[in-house]
This record gives structure tokens, sequence and C-alpha cells, in this order.
């Protein structure tokens, strides 16, 4: 472990018990946290669910001051012990954090152990988990078989911090809002084009499809005026118009039709798809700054008709990195839907909505495959319900939103009283 890795696990190590823990169960979000000392009450929901069938549970806490790195074991370590463990190990995301604490969110897995061998399961994470930096913690059922004990691993140079390995597991009140929030703010959506920049360029030496985009990048971003004409964005999930749409703007209007990500990044999308979102926010984020290159550009002599935007990057982002319900989600205000300063505004943003069988009807006629996210978004409703809802609470500038249900010229019609309205065409 490098000494920065060091110094990072030492950190958390040394607030271990002021920490909560988070598991992701079907759809449902269990907390609990530890203390050193046995009190009377009755174990955490998680691990009331495993009493029945399991003597032992293990959990992987991957920590490290390089957040490149730190995002890249994380994703990896899932192949690993989904490679190697036994099938029914009911392998379950985890997290831990310091209540309201940004930037203390370290990210995991939980797992059930129904191996014939403990010794074999543990000489098996010892070895998966040498080269990274992964704090693992065994849990093991106590003589009464009603509470739980943690037992945290020794971990290079946590001997520095003088602290106990064993404690009790107790249930934990759920946060004021998901433990995700606390680590949104350029980790899954980027406000800054350095903030994005920066990422990219650590990844040089482990992605070399990196430095192609990097070298694709303008030389810095600036808040640019206004361009002469107006910029109408045009939002919404797939299968909602959105195409068909810009199209006939474009041509109605005589503008300028653009995309993001832009065509340039296309190469490379598949590659930057398959990383951790970390890595893959930073990319797409990164591409509406050469979109707003390209509309700076454009604006200066024709109207600018954008397919997805900001809005799109930053609302999936959200509704990925927070899951559940709802009322998961940040609260309406909150900094993490403001646009970026840096990042060229749009004279308008439309946001296309249709009824979710009608979305999915008109997915099956395209007959055209789908992003995960798309998967994602027709076999689960909370997502497509916080996808949407991040889309309408993003300000500076928000969405107005327009039904696209009816035919295809009524909603152009619909959009350019909105743009003769707003945009003074």
């Amino acid at each position: 472990m490098t000494s920065r890795m060091a110094r990072k696990t030492v950190s958390v190590v040394s607030q271990w018990s002021s920490r909560v823990f988070s598991v992701e169960l079907d759809g449902s979000s269990h907390y609990f946290a530890i203390q050193e000392k046995r009190a009377g009450g009755e174990a955490p929901g998680i691990f009331r669910l495993k009493a029945q069938r399991y003597e032992r549970c293990y959990s992987l806490l991957v920590c490290g001051e390089d957040r490149v790195r730190t995002a890249r074991s994380y994703w990896e370590l899932r192949d690993k012990l989904t490679g190697h463990l036994s099938p029914g190990c009911d392998l379950s995301p985890m997290t831990s954090f310091l209540p309201n604490v940004k930037g203390s969110l370290i990210r995991g897995y939980f797992f059930s152990d129904n191996s014939q061998s403990r010794g074999q399961t543990e000489r098996l994470l010892q070895t998966l988990t040498c080269s990274d930096p992964v704090l693992v913690c065994s849990y093991s059922k106590c003589e009464d078989g009603q509470m739980w004990r943690q037992h945290l691993w020794p971990a290079a140079d946590t001997q520095l911090v003088e602290m106990p390995t064993d404690y009790y597991v107790v249930p934990s009140e759920p946060p004021a809002y998901h433990p995700s929030v606390l680590n949104i703010i350029n980790s899954d959506v980027f406000y800054s084009f350095e903030e994005a920049h920066e990422v990219l360029e650590k990844c040089g030496d482990i992605i070399p499809e990196a430095k192609s985009v990097v070298e694709l990048l303008p030389n810095r971003a600036e808040a640019r005026s206004k361009p002469d004409f107006p910029v109408i964005v045009i939002e919404g999930l797939d299968a909602t118009g959105k195409t068909t749409l810009t199209e006939s703007l474009r041509d109605t209007l005589g503008a300028v039709l653009l995309r993001s990500p832009p065509q340039c990044l296309a190469p490379w999308r598949a590659r930057f798809d398959r990383e951790p979102p970390l890595i893959r926010r930073a990319f797409y984020a990164l591409g509406n700054y050469i979109t707003a290159e390209q509309i700076g550009q454009q604006g200066m002599k024709t109207p600018v008709i954008v397919d997805r935007y900001w809005h799109s990057t930053a609302a999936y982002a959200i509704a990925t990195a927070v899951t559940g319900p709802l009322s998961n989600l940040p609260a309406e205000g909150s900094e993490v839907y403001r646009w970026p300063s840096d990042l060229l505004k749009p004279t308008l943003v439309v946001f296309l909505t249709v009824d979710p069988e009608e979305r999915k009807r008109r997915l099956r006629n395209r007959g055209l495959g789908k992003t995960a996210e798309e998967e994602e978004l027709d076999h689960n409703q909370l997502f497509r319900l916080r996808v949407e809802e991040a889309y309408r609470r993003i300000i500076g500038p928000a969405c107005i939103a327009v039904d696209a249900s009816p035919s295809a010229d009524q909603v152009l019609q619909q959009v350019l009283l909105l743009i003769r309205g707003k945009c003074y065409l």
C-alpha cells in the first residue's frame, strides 16, 4: 500500500466507530452502526435477514486518496468477487460514511458466506485485496444468536492507530438524506471544466484512450457571453421524439443542429461506458464543454438547436447515484442541481415527456439497441421517476416540460410558440 493509500486508510480507521454503514438489498437500504460495548436490543435488519441461514458475513470497503485508482479498484473488485466466490453469496453494494460530512463516503460490497470452509473464504479475500486499498470486516453471530459482532481486519499501517478491532453491530436511523448525496459533487456530476479535466488527465496512464479525448478539448473553458442567436436545447428520455423535433426545428428556423455528446467522442463512448462512474461521468461532462465550444461558434451566425446537453448528463448521474424512492433525491434547491458556472447556458430548455407505456411502444417500434441506462429505465420505474424528477429540479436554466404524446407536427407547433415567446424569433 502506498503512503497516500495508507494515510487515507488510517484516517478512515481512526473514525471507525463514528461511521454509519449502509447495505443495498432488493432496492432497500439497511443502515447499521457499531459500538464497543454490548447493549440491549435486536440486530439490524440486514443481519436479521441473514440470521436463519448464515453464521458469517463479510464486507469490503475501498479507500484511497487517489480517487481515480480507488474508483477503478472498487469497480474491478466486483468482478473479482463474482468470479471467485460461490454463486449464492448475495453480493450487495455497501457504503460507509460519517453522517453529514461531505467527502466521507467510501464504497464497497457486503456478502453472506455460504461456503463450506470459513478459512477458504478468508484466504480468498486476503488474496483478492492484498494489492488494493481495501478494508475487510467479518461479521459473526454472538453466542445468543441475536446480536452480531464486527471484526475489522488489520490493514497495512493501521497499526499506527490505537483502536479496538471488534465491535457490536447495532441498528442506525436512516440519515436525513441518501448517503450518496455526500459524494455527488465533482464525482457523479461535474460542475467545472477543470474538475472533469483533472480526472481524465489522471486516467492517461491506465486508459490510453483518455489521452486522445484530452487532445480534443479546448485549451480552457470560460464563462461565455451569450451568443448573438438563441440556443434551444431539447431534452427528454429516449423515444420521446427528440430527434424528430430537433430536425424539424432545424429546418423550420434555419438553425444549426448539434448533439451532446458530440460526434467527435463517438469512437471512445463504448470504452468509457465500461469504466466506473467517476471516469465515465467525467468523459461525458467534457463532452458538454466540446459542445459548448461548437455552440459558441455557430451561435454567432445562426440559431442553434441542441439534442441533449448538461441536463441529461446531470439527471442520469444523480438518479443512478441515489437509489430508492424520490424522497432520497437531494432536496429541491440543493447545490447539486445548479448549472456549472463555466458552461455556456442555453436560451431555452424544453423537456419532452410521454406516457411510460407510449414510450415503451415507441422503443419497440424503433427496434434499436438500448444503453444500459435505457434498459434500467424500462424495468425500474423508480429509476425513471428519479431521472424525470432530477430533470425538473435542475435550475439556471430550468426545463420547460412539453407533452410529446400528440402528433409530431402538433409538438413542433407547441415548441415553436415557446421559442417565439422566450427567444424573440
